[in-house]
Parts: C-alpha cells; structure tokens; sequence
C-alpha cells in the first residue's frame, strides 16, 4: 500500500512538471509529453517491475506444483495396464528364424 501512494505521488509531481513545461513560454507539448513519460511513468513501471518480481517468483512456483501434483496424480491413475484388465501387447513382433 505503501508503494502504491509513493508511485501516485511520483506520477502526481512528474505530471506538473510537464504542465509546467507545456505551459512556459518556451516549452512546448511535445516537451510536456516526453517529460511525462522519462520523469514520471517509465520510473514508477519500472520500479512496480523490480518490487514486484517476488511475488511472480511465488506464483510461478505455486503454478508448477500444482502442475507437478496434477502429472503425479496422472502417472498414478495411467499405472494401470488398461480398463479392460487385458496386458499390454509387445510394440514390436518378435522375429523367427527361418529354416
């Protein structure tokens, strides 16, 4: 919650800075806009991207084990030969020798 006020005030400071650059006589609004955007959001999403990475690191690693629980869950069910009870047959026919 804390960032979230810092980062609001960040984009707060850095939008009067650009009124004031669109508004001085010799600023301009393609000037305002830049200001806006190097001072103001490009820092505050980059800093949201930095603090934030521990908790993507967290989901990502709940995701895999609850993919990990589910293929385990899988193996366990397919150890059986099939519904029907019967064995699997061999993938390749055995060779004979001829006479």
């Amino acid at each position: 919650m804390f960032l979230i006020l810092i980062a609001i005030g960040w984009i707060y400071v850095a939008l009067m800075m650009a009124v004031a650059e669109a508004t001085s006589s010799v600023g301009s609004v393609l000037g305002a806009i830049i200001t806006f955007v190097l001072y103001g959001v490009g820092p505050v999403l980059l800093l949201l991207y930095i603090l934030g990475t521990p908790a993507r690191k967290k989901l990502r690693k709940q995701r895999e084990a609850e993919e990990l629980a589910a293929w385990q869950a899988q193996q366990q069910a397919s150890d059986t030969p099939d519904a029907g009870g019967q064995p699997a047959a061999d993938a390749v026919a055995p060779v004979r020798k001829e006479p």
